[in-house]
């Protein structure tokens, strides 16, 4: 009878491992798939692209070849310059960032849970979010020159506010029957927020780190702009100063490169974070 437990028993094992190993390699067929769609537009426009300068209709000086433009980052990453300035700009942002996002949940979560907060803090909050980012730049090189100070804080100010309207909103709409529920059962206040309105209010929160994360990149250019020396912001100007269309095209692709990698790392956190939901598209 035992015996009979026991091979029951591994054959149920042997059956879930079975079914845990098909969910895995249906979601890497789904991603190489999903990969392989998203580069088909790229992909055509890029051959047209080539095609189109290969054939004279525009003219080099003002819009080189995908393969000019590769070959210029080819030679910068063996000469070493491009390594520099990729570091440097991915440092202020990854430090813009942490810094603008710490800020944006205290904050945030002040604002979210206390009614009287929201209405002495958001009006002003809301008034700082219509300045355009270039505004600030003078501002903050005669507060705090330009090095690195200014440009991280302009980055953080970039990532802070749709980090800060999402947890604001996150927590906010946090549905109150739920919470009714969570204080018949005798949770308090820590309980209430660990088991009830912290999971309610992630997805919200997760959507403004990626929507934070973005804005952060745009912030850098303008941040760069500050008597930066080093940079891909810097490679902008450069390049413009230079007439060096490849050089101003590399420093776009990059940033659109590395920005679209660091979102997916978000991308992946937010599923990994969100796997009990149902959602659309899972």
């Amino acid at each position: 009878m035992a015996d009979n437990q026991e091979l029951t028993s591994g054959a149920y094992i042997d059956k879930v491992n079975q079914k845990d190993d098909k969910a895995k390699n249906m979601n890497k067929h789904s991603t190489v798939k999903t990969i392989l769609l998203g580069s088909i537009i790229p992909i055509l426009l890029i051959i047209a692209w080539e095609l189109v300068c290969r054939a004279g209709i525009v003219p080099s000086y003002q819009l080189p070849a995908p393969s000019t433009i590769v070959e210029k980052i080819y030679n910068m990453a063996q000469d070493g310059t491009l390594w520099g300035h990729i570091g440097i700009t991915t440092y202020r942002v990854f430090v813009g960032f942490i810094l603008g996002t710490v800020i944006a949940i205290i904050l945030g979560s002040f604002v979210g849970f206390y009614k009287k907060a929201e209405q002495l803090f958001d009006p002003l909050i809301q008034a700082f979010r219509s300045i355009p980012s270039l505004a600030w730049v003078p501002l903050f090189i005669l507060w705090m020159g330009i090095g690195e100070t200014s440009k991280i804080v302009m980055i953080a100010i970039g990532v802070f506010f749709p980090v800060y309207l999402n947890i604001v909103s996150g927590i906010i709409g946090v549905d109150r029957k739920l919470i009714e529920v969570g204080k018949m059962y005798g949770l308090n206040t820590f309980q209430l927020i660990k088991r009830i309105i912290l999971p309610a209010s992630m997805p919200s929160f997760l959507v403004g780190m990626r929507s934070g994360l973005g804005l952060g990149w745009m912030f850098v250019v303008a941040a760069e702009l500050m008597g930066a020396s080093q940079g891909l912001g810097f490679l902008l100007t450069f390049g413009q100063n230079m007439a060096q269309p490849e050089t101003i095209l590399a420093s776009i692709i990059l940033f659109a490169i590395i920005g679209k990698f660091t979102d997916w790392i978000l991308k992946k956190i937010e599923t990994k974070s969100l796997h009990w939901q149902d959602r659309m598209g899972q």
